[in-house]
């Protein structure tokens, strides 16, 4: 029922005295409305009670509706966005008909010329991902709707960062450089926006070849362009070259901010580059020409850094530094300093400092109790790990989801294996865990200790309390059973994750690979290599995996063509490689071979290591005279090997004591 002038009239009614009161003003305003469509009535019938918040008078003009009037409708309201926007998620909810792309572009254009970025980025998310519609098209669509709602560089803007925000990286791509064929530019923020992405994705090679590129299409970097540069040095750590970057920024008449300093200092604390951290810290105010000064992240960049490094006597001094410039130290300062204690052998000092922190009116978070309980599992000290994790209790801090993985990584490492069976059953039961974090870890040292039948009922109870195995969940369970031969069991772990809708990832590959080598079925581990090749989903482990398993099958010329095979795919063959042909060479008593493919080893920067030394030592025992083998030890010693202690007591020592 809608009200007009204190009347109750009928929907049905108030629409026809709607249309005759429409009709009559298109009458006397002449030609505009002088023969007005059904279409047009109906668009501002729809108008005039959107105006009003006349829900039940729209749903009766609802069977009008169509995408072009809802497209019509959302523009006319470009000045009330927020109506724009409620009509439209009214429509979508009638489900009267999919919103057509023209009316979604639409509204995001009416979103973004609001500043309703947040808004705006939903739609074109869901543009991209439920609607599978490729960014291209959407800038096609965009591009086609601008003309109606008005050009704004801001709408493309944020479909790069709507891309970047789903991980559609070429699709972001794709994007500004099409705008540029088109004539159109993004603005630097756009850039930056895509670059930070690439950052992120670790694509540092590519970072450095875009912003070469954004240089030659003369965009003008902004300071978080030269943020993102500095961040991409301090990745790779060219420290000089981001200092030279400030300088550079400086003379470019871009001030750095305090964040362009941090970066650096962090860096250089991470590296153990305490000089150069020290030297920005006191004099980022003369470097910035007296504009930018140390904050708190500052400081504790540099007692992160110290703590890491086991100089927490230096770390406490950067505090007291830190107090004399007026920052007072935070729950995370402490937390760090009480970790670096902990971490080095000094729990005592590390208590302390939970002691100094409630003394300043800070109290231990659950950050500071998870750091304490987990190095005092480390020690063994399972009575005291008990009383700390009592008093976080007391104090009334719920435990997390690492406080559960460090107890549960504890008890295990501990050998206290029923008492975490124990405590997850009972957090199982309370609903208190979200995720499979610390159980992965029960299950990890269940199937270590090849207990799989308490693994299988931890498995299932997971699966009856709601709580979904993860791909580590299974990869555990399932190279488990490859480890100790039960492949069959593996199997159907296997096709238990694949109905659960989880893909394997290549550890698990890799796991069911070594399973069927161990049980001599090496051709079917082939054709899972092929399979996955074609998939390009492999490594040098894989590889590694099958060339052992040719080995123990004595299938010698498929050890060597598979060897050349993954010279021939790019993959480097690594240490487990060569110690494996030094191995089948040795046994098959080519000790001259192996010598010198150990040499080649040496030639490509692999340093051999005790599995080398041992194989090659304890060959050249059985085959050669003992001054052949005190050459070859004392040649590997020469290169840096470490030799294996055992080896050496019972072949080496023997000989030079002769």
């Amino acid at each position: 029922m809608v009200v007009v002038a204190g009347t109750n009239l009928s929907g049905t009614l108030y629409l026809s005295m709607l249309v005759t009161f429409l009709s009559k003003r298109a009458f006397h305003a002449g030609k505009r409305f002088s023969n007005p469509s059904s279409d047009d009535v109906v668009f501002r019938a729809i108008c005039v009670n959107l105006k009003r918040k006349q829900w039940s008078a729209l749903k009766q003009l609802s069977p009008k509706l169509t995408n072009s009037m809802l497209t019509r409708v959302v523009h006319e309201f470009q000045n009330l966005p927020q109506l724009a926007l409620d009509f439209f998620n009214w429509v979508r909810r009638l489900s009267l008909f999919p919103p057509s792309l023209d009316s979604r572009c639409t509204l995001i254009h009416v979103l973004v010329k609001s500043r309703r970025f947040d808004d705006a980025l939903f739609f074109l998310r869901h543009l991209i991902v439920e609607d599978a519609h490729r960014p291209l098209r959407v800038l096609e669509a965009l591009i086609d709707s601008s003309e109606r709602c008005g050009f704004s560089v801001a709408i493309f803007d944020a479909l790069v960062r709507a891309c970047t925000q789903v991980g559609d990286t070429e699709g972001a791509y794709d994007v500004i450089f099409q705008l540029r064929n088109l004539g159109f530019c993004v603005s630097v923020h756009a850039w930056n926006n895509f670059l930070s992405h690439v950052l992120e994705l670790n694509q540092v090679d590519r970072f450095w070849k875009l912003y070469k590129g954004m240089g030659s299409l003369s965009y003008v970097a902004n300071v978080n362009t030269f943020n993102l540069v500095l961040y991409a040095l301090c990745k790779e750590c060219r420290l000089v070259e981001a200092v030279s970057v400030v300088y550079r920024m400086l003379k470019g008449g871009i001030v750095a901010n305090v964040v362009s300093f941090n970066m650096i200092v962090d860096a250089a604390c991470k590296v153990g580059e305490f000089d150069l951290a020290m030297k920005l810290v006191k004099k980022m105010s003369v470097i910035s020409g007296n504009s930018v000064w140390p904050n708190s992240v500052t400081y504790n960049c540099v007692v992160n850094g110290f703590c890491k490094k086991g100089r927490l006597v230096l770390a406490e001094e950067m505090v007291r530094e830190m107090i004399d410039a007026g920052f007072e130290p935070s729950v995370r300062t402490y937390a760090t300093l009480v970790d670096g204690y902990a971490r080095w052998g000094s729990l005592e000092e590390a208590l302390r400092l939970c002691d100094e922190m409630v003394e300043r009116g800070l109290f231990p978070n659950v950050v500071v109790y998870n750091s304490i309980l987990y190095w005092l599992y480390c020690e063994g000290c399972m009575e005291e790990a008990s009383l700390v994790l009592s008093d976080m209790i007391d104090k009334h801090l719920c435990p997390d989801q690492y406080s559960y993985a460090i107890i549960t990584l504890g008890l295990c490492r501990n050998g206290y294996m029923m008492e975490a069976i124990k405590l997850h059953n009972q957090i199982l039961e309370s609903s208190l865990i979200e995720d499979a974090f610390s159980l992965n870890i029960l299950l990890n040292y269940l199937c270590k200790s090849k207990n799989f039948a308490v693994a299988k009922q931890v498995l299932g109870s997971m699966v009856t309390r709601g709580l979904v195995p993860d791909v580590y969940t299974y990869g555990t369970v399932i190279g488990g059973y490859c480890k100790i031969g039960k492949i069959e069991n593996a199997l159907r772990v296997y096709d238990g994750m694949i109905k659960m809708g989880e893909k394997p990832n290549l550890v698990i590959y890799n796991s069911v690979i070594n399973g069927l080598c161990k049980m001599a079925l090496t051709h079917t581990a082939k054709l899972v290599i092929n399979e996955l090749q074609k998939r390009k989903l492999f490594d040098a482990t894989t590889f590694n995996t099958l060339i052992s398993g040719y080995c123990i099958s004595g299938e010698i010329d498929e050890v060597f063509n598979l060897a050349l095979k993954m010279k021939r795919l790019g993959i480097s063959i690594n240490r487990v490689t060569y110690n494996t042909l030094i191995n089948l060479l040795c046994k098959y008593g080519c000790h001259e071979e192996a010598k010198e493919l150990m040499k080649v080893m040496i030639m490509q920067r692999i340093l051999p290591d005790c599995v080398t030394y041992t194989t090659l030592v304890a060959h050249f025992n059985r085959q050669c005279n003992p001054e052949e083998v005190i050459a070859l030890h004392d040649y590997m010693i020469l290169k840096g090997v470490v030799p294996d202690q055992k080896t050496y007591d019972a072949i080496v020592s023997p000989l030079l004591l002769a």
